[in-house]
């Protein structure tokens, strides 16, 4: 019997999913803004590169705060900021004439719209909503519901560049993340009305009713949880290189840009693959196994990639190979949060998590732009991504995901 306070699983699924969308949607096209936004500006590539890694940098920092507002207050107001952010910063990217100003704008408030309106938002209502059971699965369709998003954003980013400019085309992205005003609404729950029947029906044990403080110091002493945080720093790393450089990549190897936009396109497209297919795999299989296989074929994947002549045709076949690889680490990932540590602070903590991924994506759309502007070439980044996948590989290898914190039994509501 399902409790009153639950919101229904369809709207839940739809909600969350057009929210996922809009919003990885429009930050997955933003690697193609880099040429017109350098060349008219006169800036350098770090410059557009420093941004990005600051807002990747802003949204991971920002994101734990977030989930503990979102897990304490519900997703509504939540998503209604990021709303707002996310818009303005848009706003601000098209405006600012200076590297100040950008990196304020693109930087630090769409980071912070981005923070407000992604995964660990969305996820922690779905992990309060939706029985143990499906978890898995619900996550992997929502994560390839924002998959879609990527594959449906890309062309329309670009055909806004080349009709309106790139300017204005901001300014079409900004009016389109405003649409996660209403879609907030049918996010709208209570956390605290769901604790309480859940301890009232004796799914939530009430030892279990944690502070924040006490859910963090409880996760950061817990080995798996460490283990699995540090393997998706290496997640933001790789994806965060190759969405925002892959474009100048190609475009430096005399590759038409039109090569460029079907790839960050089929990326999306083949995510939508990988995504429900991790989800629902999670629900038979080990997860960190998963894990474990996904950063394994990454690097296999590059490695092919960097050894074979460029050619559209190759393009296409990494972007396939990679898009199924992309977003797959999401679902099983905040699976096993929840596993491990429950849902009461699922949002706060899968944003902990997720705070480590970001970190990766500095470094990965920071050093591409650094190390281009010094070696005046890619290589050295696709090694270090390459050695990096291997390295999460062996790290989620010995995550137990079925290991409860010390001094308590395995949390599973």
């Amino acid at each position: 019997m399902r409790n009153d306070s639950r919101l229904p699983l369809q709207q839940l699924l739809l909600c969350g999913a057009l929210v996922v969308t809009l919003s990885m949607g429009i930050r997955h096209g933003f690697g193609l803004w880099l040429q017109p936004i350098i060349m008219e500006r006169g800036w350098s590539r770090e410059s557009f590169s420093l941004a990005m890694a600051v807002q990747n940098l802003v949204w991971g920092a920002a994101g734990p705060i977030v989930g503990w507002w979102a897990d304490r207050r519900g997703a509504f107001w939540v998503l209604w900021a990021g709303a707002l952010l996310y818009g303005c910063g848009l706003l601000g990217m098209a405006m600012a004439d200076t590297p100040t100003l950008f990196m304020l704008s693109t930087g630090v408030l769409v980071g912070l719209g981005q923070a407000c309106s992604t995964y660990a938002v969305v996820y922690g209502v779905l992990g309060r909503h939706v029985d143990p059971a499906k978890r898995s699965w619900a996550m992997g369709i929502t994560a390839a519901a924002g998959s879609f998003g990527q594959f449906l954003m890309v062309p329309v980013s670009s055909l806004l560049i080349s009709h309106l400019g790139w300017q204005q085309a901001l300014w079409v992205l900004a009016s389109f993340a405003l649409l996660l005003i209403p879609l907030a609404w049918g996010l709208r729950d209570d956390p605290q009305a769901l604790r309480d029947e859940a301890t009232a029906r004796n799914i939530l044990n009430p030892e279990l009713k944690q502070t924040a403080g006490q859910a963090l110091r409880e996760a950061l002493t817990h080995p798996s949880y460490l283990l699995l945080t540090g393997g998706y720093f290496v997640c933001g790393f790789q994806l965060a290189f190759i969405g925002v450089h892959l474009p100048s990549y190609l475009k430096d190897h005399q590759l038409d840009p039109t090569v460029a936009t079907t790839a960050l396109a089929l990326i999306g497209l083949f995510n939508v693959v990988g995504t429900y297919m991790a989800g629902a795999l999670g629900q038979k299989w080990r997860k960190t196994w998963i894990l474990s296989a996904i950063y394994t074929l990454r690097s296999v994947v590059m490695v092919a990639f960097i050894l074979t002549p460029l050619s559209p045709l190759s393009v296409g076949l990494f972007a396939a190979a990679m898009g199924t690889l992309w977003l797959s680490t999401v679902p099983p990932t905040n699976a096993v949060v929840a596993q491990m540590l429950g849902v009461q602070h699922l949002s706060m903590l899968g944003a902990l998590v997720f705070f480590s991924h970001q970190i990766g994506s500095f470094m990965g759309v920071w050093l591409g732009g650094r190390l281009y502007d010094l070696t005046g070439s890619y290589d050295v980044v696709w090694w270090l991504a390459v050695g990096l996948g291997l390295l999460a590989a062996a790290l989620n290898l010995p995550v137990k995901e079925n290991e409860a914190p010390a001094g308590r039994s395995l949390a599973r509501a």
